[in-house]
Parts: C-alpha cells; sequence; structure tokens
C-alpha cells in the first residue's frame, strides 16, 4: 500500500480513483464492511482503492481534552488498511489551512483536483470543510457537476447495535476484550518499539519491555497478551496499559513481561494483542504489595494459557 502524507505529497499520477473518507480508528467490522466495498468497486473499474483521513484527528485539534481516546496509531491505522486491501492511504495533516478549507473547494480542489475521484464512499452523516458545513446533500451535488457515483457506507450491526469505534472503546474501557475482538474482527492490538524505563520491573521481579502510547489509551488494566517482536511468532505475555499509580507516573505505557523469553529488546518493534482481562489499574500503599500483584498477575496469566494448550 502507498501511503501518501499531506496535500503537497499528492502527484498528478495520483488522479484517477475510488475513494472513501473517516478516520477509520481501529479499523473496526464497520470499516471493514465499507472497504470490501470499496475494494471491489476499485476492481471493476481497474482504479486504486484509497482511503482519504486526517491526521490528527479533527477533534484533537479542536478540543484535545475532550477528545475520545486512540484505538490506534497512525502506524497502526496504517498496517491494518493495507491488511484490507487498500490501495492508497491519503493521510491529510489537519491543521488550520485545512479546516478553514469551504465544503467546495474541499470537492473541486482536493477530490477533483487532485484525486480525480470516480466513486466516493462516505455515510450519509459525513460533514467536512469550513464549519462542518459540508454534507450529503452538498456532495450529491457535486457528484452531478463532476460527474463521479456517490454511495452510502453499509451498516454493520452486532448484537442489534452498531459497531463502531466509540462502542470498541467503551469494551475495552470496561475490560470486555471478547467484545472488542468480535467488533474489531480480531484482538486489539497496540504496536511500538521498545524504550528505556525507569527498570522499576525489573526490581521487582518482573522485567517489562516498555512500549510508550503517544495519545490516550482506551484501556487502563492488566491482561493476558500476546506479544510479537519484529513481527516474528506471538509470544505469551502479561501486560499492564497506564500510568503506574503505585510509582507516580506521568505519561501512559504499555509494559510488557513475555513469560517464557529473556533478552535484549531495546530499539525492537512489539505487537501486543489483548488477549484477556486480568484487572484494572490500582494504587498500591508500596512496592512489596504491588510485586505480589504482580506475582498474581503472571500466574494467572501463566493458567490461563495452560488451559488452551
Amino acid at each position: 500500500m502507498q501511503l501518501i502524507r499531506g496535500i503537497h505529497n499528492i502527484r498528478p499520477d495520483h488522479r484517477g480513483c475510488v475513494a472513501t473518507i473517516g478516520n477509520f480508528d481501529g479499523v473496526h467490522l464497520g470499516h471493514r464492511a465499507m472497504l470490501e466495498r470499496l475494494r471491489g468497486r476499485a476492481d471493476r473499474a481497474g482504479l486504486p482503492a484509497t482511503v482519504i483521513s486526517f491526521e490528527p484527528h479533527p477533534r484533537e485539534f479542536f478540543a484535545p481534552e475532550q477528545a475520545p481516546s486512540r484505538l490506534s496509531s497512525l502506524r497502526d491505522k496504517t498496517r491494518l488498511l493495507a491488511e484490507a486491501g487498500v490501495d492508497r492511504f491519503v493521510c491529510l495533516h489537519f491543521n488550520r489551512e485545512l479546516a478553514g478549507m469551504e465544503p467546495d473547494a474541499f470537492v473541486d480542489d482536493l477530490l477533483i483536483g487532485r484525486l480525480g475521484i470516480r466513486y466516493l464512499l462516505v455515510g450519509d452523516d459525513f460533514r467536512f470543510g469550513r464549519q462542518r458545513r459540508g454534507d450529503h446533500a452538498l456532495l450529491q451535488a457535486a457528484s452531478q457537476r463532476h460527474g463521479f457515483t456517490l454511495d452510502d457506507t453499509p451498516t454493520v450491526s452486532l448484537d442489534g447495535e452498531r459497531v463502531s469505534s466509540t462502542r470498541v472503546r467503551q469494551a475495552l474501557e470496561y475490560g470486555d476484550l471478547e467484545l472488542a475482538e468480535r467488533l474489531l474482527g480480531q484482538p486489539y492490538s497496540v504496536s511500538g518499539r521498545v524504550i528505556h524505563g525507569d527498570r522499576i520491573g525489573r526490581e521487582l521481579g518482573c522485567p517489562t519491555a516498555n512500549i510508550a502510547i503517544h495519545h490516550r489509551p482506551p484501556m487502563d488494566g492488566v491482561a493476558v497478551v500476546e506479544a510479537a517482536i519484529d513481527d516474528g511468532a506471538a509470544l505469551p505475555a502479561v501486560a499492564s496499559v497506564g500510568t503506574r499509580p503505585t510509582v507516580n507516573g506521568t505519561r501512559p505505557l504499555c509494559e510488557v513481561h513475555l513469560l517464557d523469553w529473556a533478552g535484549d529488546l531495546y530499539g525492537r518493534r512489539l505487537t501486543v494483542r489483548f488477549l484477556h482481562w486480568l484487572r484494572g489499574q490500582e494504587h498500591y500503599p508500596g512496592l512489596e504489595q504491588l510485586q505480589r500483584q504482580i506475582a498474581t498477575d503472571v500466574d494467572d496469566a501463566r493458567r490461563w494459557f495452560d488451559a488452551r494448550r
């Protein structure tokens, strides 16, 4: 898949595509149904299937303190879109210039002038452009004016409710990893390079590989996970996501303890897939109590894996 970052990197040879626009956070089952429809249309037209999205999320730009948690980093979103069969990912930097673009200019200059869309797939509640004045009716008029096809996104439901990124976030917030997996079509995951930490885990007899989380995570707790090193085989592990209240942590981390592996992981990429919820984050009066709880978490994780062998 080709990643095009920013309007300035759209070249003349990128004109001509079928496209959809959205945030695609998590790339859940609803997104996958959209991408399947887009892929089919692209194959019939002989054109690249193109996803147009934004970084940062518009709500992170306008009201960062009120923005929803992130299900996927830009890197993970890019990987998930590629796995779903997308040919091109146009990632637009959401800034004041883009936020202030008039809806007609967004259509005429970007969608038509630069990308030359022949087919556009969006929800009927999609809003865009300055003050969100662009809507489905404007796109419908533009499709007639420019001769592209406008299509509505399919609705995907699970257990009688629409699949959405909000619903995935709620499942993760409540520790319902099984529901999150059903909504996503695969286990919730995070990935990143292992960074140096404060080595508290090593002092507690449970060394961890630490992955920085640059956006507010959707969950805060401890879980049984599988961890793949540099896209290798999945290894049994236990992970904690949060700010580590007992040691007065201030930034969110994903701390991973591999159950049956030892070695240097610094600088290597770790992909962590969350399988089973153990508990939420807690504040303990001291490191001794935390050490006992960590030992219990490791034992619980081993029993979970043993039961499935």
